[in-house]
């Protein structure tokens, strides 16, 4: 699994992430919507903590700096 985000793209995940929970303990979101963003938040933290993007292998786009 070669790592394809970058700093940029792993931190704006994680406060989308952040953003949609505190909308969803703050119950200004709930039912269905809620369920679904919940799992969107879920996957933007995994995938911005192991640096690794399946969608973006896929597509072939890469975030990452070459150094």
């Amino acid at each position: 699994m070669k790592k394809n985000m970058g700093t940029l793209d792993k931190s704006i995940r994680i406060i989308v992430a952040v953003i949609i929970a505190s909308l969803y303990f703050t119950k200004v979101i709930s039912g269905t919507l809620a369920i679904v963003l919940l799992i969107f938040a879920a996957v933007f933290i995994v995938t911005s903590f192991t640096s690794f993007c399946p969608l973006y292998t896929f597509i072939g786009l890469n975030t990452r700096k070459k150094v």
